[in-house]
């Protein structure tokens, strides 16, 4: 009986993965793509090689990439309609499948991939649509680093990845800040990312007044995941001396005070790297005047 049930099992996933290379054919179709990249997008999670599969499948990355560059007229004037952006969400959704698998990231890398979701995350419209379009974009990004690959870092930094989190950051909606927030904490917390950002007064200014703001508007809207990721970067950045030296003038007053003790009360973890930071902030002052430079007068 249980040969028989295991022989069932075994007949079924033939089955599903006959129907798997059935969707990834039809993906090269644009008659037949809509709903191949529906039921594919559904499967990712339970077919773990999909990436390979997608990846040396003839025509489908390049369907995939051609999804993404037909809307690219729908972003200026933004027209971008729930239809046309759950869609190219679905893409989307194959191709972080393909960032996140270790067979596939460094050749995504190599075809520089991420570079046609920018325009995406250019886009400032507010409607519904273009944030969920903007979230899922930031979705593979975020697939990307939570590899901590050396890799991926190297290949973020010759890109204008920080500005695009930083903006998203400032304006976005929560998830969206979540996420983007995420990416930079990633970022600064590889070494080169945090010397990378460190590394001239404008853009260690740039990320601290943007970290800032977010500080004001999370004491008047808080949300426990959020300020987690920015204690983090807050947190990181203070490694770096000369950033340390700055940020003992620029830290925001409600991460020292009492202002975040009712939305930490839980947050153990959060709560530490709160303490740590400021501790790091008190600890030995340094008087190396070869901090980060100075803006010109």
């Amino acid at each position: 009986m249980l040969a028989t049930g295991a022989a069932v099992t075994t007949a079924l996933a033939q089955v599903d993965r006959e129907k798997i290379y059935q969707w990834i054919n039809e993906l090269s179709s644009p008659e037949t793509r809509e709903n191949a990249l529906l039921e594919l997008s559904k499967k990712r999670e339970s077919v773990p090689d999909l990436a390979p599969m997608l990846w040396h499948s003839c025509g489908t990355i390049a369907a995939l990439l051609q999804e993404i560059v037909n809307i690219y007229p729908s972003i200026n004037p933004p027209t971008l309609t729930a239809h046309q952006s759950n869609r190219v969400c679905n893409a989307l959704a194959l191709l972080q499948c393909v960032a996140s698998h270790p067979e596939t990231r460094s050749a995504f890398l190599a075809a520089h991939i991420p570079l046609f979701l920018y325009p995406f995350l250019h886009t400032v419209s507010k409607t519904r649509p273009f944030e969920y379009l903007r979230l899922t974009s930031l979705g593979v990004i975020g697939a990307l680093v939570k590899t901590d690959e050396q890799e991926v870092i190297n290949f973020l930094l010759t890109t204008e990845i920080i500005p695009l989190c930083l903006r998203i950051m400032e304006s976005g909606s929560e998830l969206s800040k979540t996420v983007a927030t995420f990416i930079l904490q990633k970022i600064l917390l590889d070494d080169t990312g945090l010397a990378y950002i460190c590394q001239t007064y404008e853009r260690f200014s740039h990320v601290a007044m943007i970290l800032g703001k977010m500080v004001l508007q999370l004491s008047k809207e808080p949300s426990a995941r959020l300020l987690k990721h920015v204690v983090r970067c807050y947190l990181r950045l203070s490694d770096n001396a000369r950033a340390r030296e700055a940020l003992r003038q620029c830290l925001p007053d409600q991460l020292k005070d009492t202002t975040f003790a009712q939305v930490l009360k839980d947050d153990t973890t959060t709560k530490r790297w709160l303490a740590q930071l400021v501790k790091n902030l008190q600890e030995g002052q340094v008087t190396d005047p070869r901090g980060i430079p100075l803006p010109p007068q």
